[in-house]
């Protein structure tokens, strides 16, 4: 895979086409100069091609909010006073277009002031100029480091920021709204069906706001017991149970500081909601099998694939909680209701895995393919879809032989009980849904009624 990174006027090829970058950089950012002074703009690129990340330049706003309404940028580098529009005005702009962007201030030398005003509108850092290679490296290192896989609020810059990326107004307005409210402590509901990315979204919350670098913590309440829930949650110290034979803290005590991802919460069982009631008003609980009552500065951000209000009504949730958790809420859409962010959500994972294989793009009929699909597992199928694909591509283009059976004309994947087909096709077809929509084959096994052997001998006969 050519490693080399661009620096783009725009309308203007690559000249610089550097190959003394690191092989193995912090991580690698996208860039957005945006300075109406040539040398400028020139000096920050090749100062930030040198240390390995991709940029692209431009020299007003105009072009600026252009680039970002088509491109994902992890960083703008904004000068503070361009001709035709002020780098202050631009700010809020540009992260409306790109919630996820870090927005670094180019400032001359006696207006700081200026520059410090600007990180109320959105600004995580300023520079003066003149500026040596130096001051970039150690910008954009604490940046990189934060997107980096060792951050635990997630890659923001990464597959995180991937997943969030879109040209959907619906979408966009959710990872604004996100964005917004990252910074108060308020509990946060984010409601979506599985697959769209709600848990990128709490990890981006998370790495948005003052508690990012503190713990985030995730538990996934449908794949636990009630009794290791409660623990998991809360702690337990030794001997409050059968096989408690060390303390735990829990993750409540070891997100302190921190946040507290609940992770399909209407899955939490009944007699647990009363206790997590209590820490969500109070921060207080007590650690199971221990009588000490505890504090923990924790937020909450819970998600469901459920209606919660359909379970208040049957009884399975309760309503106050639901009221204590439901302060934001953020609706996350499907992928089919958003068709425009298929084929470029898909050309980013390709080029996410993408090491060493030929494909550089699509062909004609694998993206009508693409596009015309359900996504019933949403990003999260379409992710998996995609890494598939890469590896079965020895060619340029991923072409339909690329992509599972159900993308095939034939294959009927919007079948329905009833239709006129074949038990072994409707089931097939089930078997994919199923494991479009689980995070994992045994949850998948789980879901269907089958050991992990069985749906492994049936992957094999459907070629799945």
């Amino acid at each position: 895979m050519n490693t080399n990174v661009l620096f783009l006027e725009r309308g203007e090829e690559s000249k610089s086409g550097r190959k003394n970058m690191p092989t193995d950089p912090i991580s690698r950012l996208h860039v957005l100069v945006v300075d109406d002074e040539i040398n400028v703009r020139k000096t920050l690129a090749i100062s930030l091609e040198t240390d390995g990340h991709q940029v692209v330049a431009v020299s007003n706003g105009e072009d600026a909010l252009s680039e970002a309404a088509h491109h994902h940028f992890d960083v703008a580098f904004v000068d503070l006073r361009l001709k035709n529009k002020s780098g202050s005005d631009l700010i809020p702009e540009l992260i409306a277009k790109s919630p996820w962007i870090r927005v670094v201030v180019i400032t001359a030398f006696g207006t700081v002031d200026s520059a410090v005003e600007t990180m109320k509108r959105g600004a995580v850092d300023y520079i003066t100029k003149p500026f040596t290679p130096k001051q970039i490296k150690q910008i954009t290192d604490a940046l990189a480091m934060r997107a980096g896989p060792g951050n635990s609020a997630g890659q923001t810059s990464g597959k995180s920021a991937v997943s969030l990326q879109s040209h959907d107004p619906i979408m966009l307005a959710a990872i604004s709204l996100a964005r917004q409210i990252a910074q108060s402590d308020t509990t946060v509901l984010i409601r979506g069906e599985s697959g769209t990315g709600k848990g990128m979204l709490a990890r981006a919350i998370h790495d948005w706001s003052s508690r990012a670098d503190k713990p985030l913590a995730t538990i996934s309440c449908p794949t636990l017991s009630p009794q290791l829930l409660e623990s998991e949650l809360f702690g337990h110290v030794r001997g409050a149970f059968t096989g408690a034979v060390r303390d735990n803290p829990g993750h409540i005590a070891g997100s302190d500081g921190g946040t507290l991802f609940l992770d399909e919460i209407g899955d939490l069982p009944l007699d647990l909601q009363p206790k997590l009631l209590r820490f969500v008003q109070d921060k207080e609980y007590e650690s199971v099998g221990e009588a000490i009552t505890r504090r923990a500065d924790v937020r909450i951000i819970a998600a469901t694939n459920t209606n919660l209000e359909d379970a208040v009504r049957a009884g399975r949730f309760r309503e106050d909680l639901l009221y204590r958790i439901n302060v934001i809420p953020i609706n996350v859409p499907p992928l089919r209701a958003r068709p425009d962010d298929v084929i470029p959500l898909a050309e980013r994972f390709a080029r996410e895995f993408n090491r060493g294989n030929p494909a550089a793009g699509f062909t004609d009929e694998a993206v009508s393919a693409l596009r015309s699909y359900n996504w019933p597992g949403n990003v999260r199928e379409l992710r998996n879809v995609i890494e598939r694909a890469v590896v079965l591509c020895q060619s340029k283009q991923i072409g339909l032989q690329h992509l599972p059976g159900s993308f095939l004309p034939n294959s009927s994947p919007d079948l329905e009980l009833g239709d006129a087909v074949t038990m072994d096709k409707l089931e097939e077809v089930h078997i994919r849904r199923v494991i479009a929509r689980t995070k994992s084959l045994e949850e998948a096994a789980r879901v269907l009624g089958m050991d992990p052997a069985t749906l492994w001998r049936r992957r094999k006969k459907y070629g799945i």
